[in-house]
């Protein structure tokens, strides 16, 4: 695949998938459907393996590879979900991984990377370049870079999401008016929005992202990516991005109804309310999709709202801190 991903190529992805990715459940509320107005249903990926979306586009990138590239590895860069993503990916087809990671990735993310046999090099985020440590370690040793998200195989890969969410749908006899998705650099809301587009035509679809790193809603309103500098501390470590993907922002661009913004109080109080009503453990940046329902960010009374909580991959300190009420202003 050199240009963007097909329905097909999602349901080529699909198949690669098939008996390793875990097909995530829907939840629902019915103090939160009544709270709201409206029928919110949850994808928790939060509960896929690795605790996040990221396995599915790793997974099918990695077992696209030739003989020939599974035989040099893989490496990859990422503050964690992605790093978890592509050592499962890398240990299940028996490729070895290195992985780039900040220095302040939350431990939890460290670990379980560690546990499933990448090799890891930390940076510090101030003074260090992840690209260029990636392009010196492809230069010596011919690795396949795996990206987070600027690829049509990873796009793909996460666009099962969608593909699965549209089935489950279906057999609860609905559809979706919205669906809303944390966004980073845009993999998972491009992946989601080609299959929606598809299977879900009329479902409006917007993606979610904290303060302060708004910078695919602030591309969506100019028409053109935007580059941000960030003056804001956030807990959400896994949206924390600068510019869109260019090949994620030619789909969103084209797809996608709006962005919307959460505050951190706003996340803080829906990881609250994950855990509350829906039993589930759901990390900053998976929660951003929820917050912006919760607090109202769009009108979806009376309406079907699907909402991705793309990852569960908390440390418990903060998750601690969140339930005690630190991040309430």
């Amino acid at each position: 695949m050199e240009n963007t991903p097909t329905v097909k190529d999602i349901e080529l992805a699909a198949k690669r998938l098939d008996g390793y990715a875990v097909k995530t459940p829907v939840l629902e509320s019915e103090r939160i459907n009544s709270r709201l107005n409206c029928r919110v249903l949850i994808k928790a990926e939060n509960l896929q393996r690795t605790g996040s979306f990221k396995f599915r586009g790793a997974f099918n990138m990695i077992s696209s590879l030739t003989d020939n590239q599974k035989k040099s590895g893989v490496v990859a860069f990422s503050s964690g979900n992605h790093a978890q993503g592509v050592a499962r990916a890398a240990r299940i087809l028996k490729i070895e991984a290195t992985i780039i990671m900040p220095s302040d990735a939350p431990k939890i993310k460290i670990d379980n990377t560690r546990d499933d046999g990448a090799n890891i090099i930390l940076y510090n985020r101030t003074d260090a370049n992840r690209v260029e440590i990636a392009e010196e370690i492809i230069k010596k040793t011919g690795a396949i870079l795996v990206p987070p998200y600027d690829a049509p195989e990873i796009m793909a890969g996460q666009g099962t999401l969608g593909l699965e969410f549209c089935d489950q749908v279906k057999n609860q006899n609905t559809k979706l008016n919205y669906l809303l998705a944390p966004c980073s650099g845009g993999g998972l809301i491009s992946g989601n929005a080609i299959a929606l587009k598809e299977r879900s035509q009329n479902t409006l679809i917007y993606c979610v992202e904290p303060e302060g790193y708004n910078d695919t809603a602030l591309s969506l309103k100019s028409g053109k990516r935007q580059y941000i500098k960030p003056e804001l501390n956030s807990f959400c470590d896994a949206l924390l991005i600068e510019t869109p993907g260019k090949l994620t922002f030619k789909t969103n661009k084209k797809l996608l109804a709006g962005g919307l913004v959460v505050t951190q109080a706003e996340t803080a109080k829906a990881i609250q309310t994950a855990f509350e009503e829906y039993k589930i453990i759901v990390e900053p940046g998976g929660a951003v999709a929820l917050a912006a329902i919760l607090s109202g960010k769009i009108d979806t009374e009376g309406e079907v709202v699907g909402i991705v909580c793309s990852g569960g991959n908390i440390d418990a300190s903060t998750f601690k801190d969140v339930l005690d009420g630190k991040y309430s202003v």
